[in-house]
């Protein structure tokens, strides 16, 4: 079965993981929404690797894109504009966004480094990209990489560990990096919303925002402006 059939065969089944498991899904929104500007609805904003619209939905992102068919049109139902496509070829031109949203997704994408390029493409200068992921370095995610072979949606996933994607964040040119973290007991275990904490190492659930660099303007050096202003004399 290929990377994304089973997202498509079972995306209800999929959806219903969060209503099972709602205090899990409440504290990873809460993470998220740790780095989330105020207003989010009033930006420029895609999740990339939608789904079925969970994230973008409660979180005022706009825009989706997913490649599985059955999940965006759950998405649609949950009235976020989605575009079915894939991670590496953004339809969207240089600096158009204010915000990339990526949840969980990274671990499925085929070539992770381009996606990243990618979401630096289309963020305009100061723009945010904000990425949760299964951080497998944590105490509960040393049973990810383990445990992927058997899952139905995870055996082809890489999960990445945050120093990994912070590695990749910061190559491909982001800057600012901030972390969080969330989800320190098993899902089914989980009793109230976890409030996040700052760094990562403790919860299986971690956040990442980062910025574009704001492109400053050229300016004239002081040396050009003298030069600039000089008279010539015969």
């Amino acid at each position: 079965m290929g990377l994304w059939e089973s997202f498509d065969r079972y995306a209800e089944e999929y959806d219903v993981w969060y209503e099972k498991y709602k205090l899990a899904y409440e504290s990873e929104l809460l993470a998220l929404k740790t780095f989330l500007a105020e207003n989010p609805e009033k930006l420029k904003a895609l999740e990339i690797g939608a789904g079925t619209g969970r994230f973008a939905s409660a979180l005022g992102v706009g825009l989706g894109l997913e490649p599985a068919r059955a999940m965006a049109i759950l998405a649609k139902q949950r009235r976020l504009e989605v575009m079915l496509g894939v991670s590496e070829f953004l339809p969207f031109k240089r600096e158009k966004l204010d915000l990339v949203l990526i949840v969980t997704t990274l671990a499925f994408f085929k070539n992770p480094n381009q996606a990243l390029r990618g979401a630096l493409r289309v963020l305009k200068p100061g723009g945010q990209i904000l990425a949760g992921i299964l951080d497998r370095d944590s105490p509960q995610g040393h049973c990810l990489e383990s445990g992927t072979k058997k899952g139905r949606f995870s055996s082809k996933a890489h999960f990445f560990s945050t120093a990994e994607l912070s590695t990749y964040l910061l190559e491909v040119g982001f800057e600012n990096l901030e972390v969080c973290q969330t989800l320190f007991r098993q899902p089914e275990k989980i009793e109230s919303i976890e409030f996040p904490e700052e760094e990562h190492g403790k919860g299986r659930f971690v956040v990442l925002s980062a910025k574009k660099p704001v492109q400053v303007q050229k300016t004239c050096s002081s040396t050009e402006n003298l030069f600039n202003n000089m008279k010539i004399k015969n």
